[in-house]
């Protein structure tokens, strides 16, 4: 932002010269507060519903997917090498189980708490390396709240760790401030109970912090 001062100067004595008339001083440009950050809606990259543009944005970047197994330098190293080359796994009954179930979950999530399903590949501000597939959003009160949906075969006492990271990197990359995960457990693919369970987990600045460091220390391997 930049300010001009307009003075009148009156006559009198600087340095032994005198002046008269106006004097004209131009302050220097300075940026007095960090400009607001891009609105997600403007930061989506590629929708899941066209994979293959979906599939090669996710490769370039680090995606929510890839921080739930940023886990320690060995972790690091091997997703490294994977996303640079590729992998042979094409899914498996699990993976074909939750892809079969997570519309109908959605629709759950919809009615009772009014998530939106998304399928939009985001990134984050500033940040286009840094990316996120959210399952769900909704808007309260200009707070963005997300929504991730998983399937498991055993029951949760909470919600594990490694999904903790993926939740809190979705919220980093979105500007959200909490998530409502939304689990449906099974039984040799048959759903356990008449609706899913849920749990809301706010924002954690500090656990974003580090994930963004290691975020990065992942790009520089891949870029290595």
């Amino acid at each position: 932002m930049q300010f001009r001062a307009d003075t009148d100067a009156h006559a009198g004595r600087d340095g032994g010269c005198q002046h008269n008339g106006a004097v004209t001083v131009v302050q220097p440009t300075l940026s007095l507060w960090d400009a607001p950050p891009t609105r997600y809606t403007d930061r989506v990259v590629a929708d899941a519903t066209d994979r293959m543009t979906w599939l090669k944005a996710r490769a370039r970047g680090v995606t929510a997917t890839d921080v739930a197994r940023l886990s320690g330098p060995k972790a690091l190293r091997a997703l490294a090498l994977e996303k640079l080359l590729g992998t042979g796994f094409a899914g498996n009954a699990f993976t074909a189980h939750g892809r079969l179930r997570e519309p109908e979950i959605a629709h759950w999530a919809r009615r009772v708490y009014g998530m939106q399903p998304s399928s939009a590949l985001f990134h984050a501000d500033g940040r286009p390396e840094h990316l996120a597939t959210p399952d769900g959003l909704r808007e309260q009160n200009s707070r963005l709240e997300l929504c991730e949906i998983k399937t498991t075969n055993t029951a949760w006492r909470s919600i594990p760790r490694h999904y903790l990271r993926q939740v809190w990197w979705q919220q980093y990359v979105l500007g959200a401030d909490r998530t409502l995960v939304v689990w449906e457990q099974h039984d040799a693919f048959v759903p356990v109970g008449t609706e899913p369970e849920c749990r809301w987990v706010d924002r954690d600045d500090n656990e974003i912090h580090r994930l963004i460091g290691l975020a990065d220390q992942l790009l520089d391997a891949m870029r290595r």
